[in-house]
């Protein structure tokens, strides 16, 4: 099949590497000359979500995350909420599953449990550290983080461990195929996640993120 052939293909994961570092230097540099405004948080945001997503990290940061933005609108907001969400939770996805997989070998149920709870704590702790850090109690910042990104880190990481597993298989962290199934599975989760942020936002669940345009020159 094409999938198994792209999957095992070296010269994918190198294509890939090569577009996702050079999406990286882009964002950063644009950042760097066109939008020191953007909050430091947000800034690590859309480092990390093209680091995990490439070519559709730099187009989604490219279309809604920068102050050039003609305007702003909820499909907006959804992006960056969802990259907000996606920054931390695929940190923790990856983590756990280079833990679990490639250091401990553990069983695929453990690998499941694992790597969600990595992925949900760091996913609720992107919202819930910079409340606390504005004066929050801890207490009530844990909990709105809870209300306000359950949902969309139950989709996203549901998508994307579910797929990881599926294209992976019995890979080893040597396999071409155990990389490009964790990028193709983290950009999946990604995608399942944004009409989830949407909803949240049109009822008022949780706020879109900062406008961009906000400081911009």
């Amino acid at each position: 099949m094409l999938i198994d052939t792209l999957l095992d293909s070296f010269w994918v994961l190198g294509i890939w590497l090569v577009t996702s570092i050079t999406s990286v230097i882009i964002v950063a540099r644009d950042i760097q000359r066109h939008n020191a405004h953007l909050p430091p948080l947000m800034r690590l945001v859309w480092l990390l979500t093209v680091a995990y997503s490439s070519l559709l990290g730099l187009v989604v940061y490219w279309f809604t995350g920068r102050g050039q933005i003609s305007r702003d609108s909820i499909w907006r907001q959804g992006f960056r909420s969802t990259a907000h969400c996606y920054s931390g939770c695929g940190g923790g996805e990856v983590l756990g599953i280079l833990l679990t997989v490639a250091l401990l070998g553990l069983a695929q149920l453990w690998v499941v449990l694992t790597t969600f709870s990595f992925a949900y704590v760091a996913g609720l702790l992107l919202t819930a550290g910079p409340l606390i850090q504005d004066g929050v109690p801890a207490k009530t910042a844990w909990r709105d983080a809870v209300v306000s990104e359950s949902a969309s880190i139950v989709v996203m990481e549901t998508v994307a461990i579910g797929v990881d597993l599926y294209l992976a298989g019995n890979a080893q962290i040597t396999d071409t195929r155990f990389w490009l199934s964790l990028v193709v599975s983290l950009s999946l989760g990604f995608l399942a996640a944004y009409p989830v942020n949407i909803l949240l936002i049109h009822f008022g669940v949780k706020e879109g993120m900062h406008d961009p345009r906000h400081g911009a020159d």
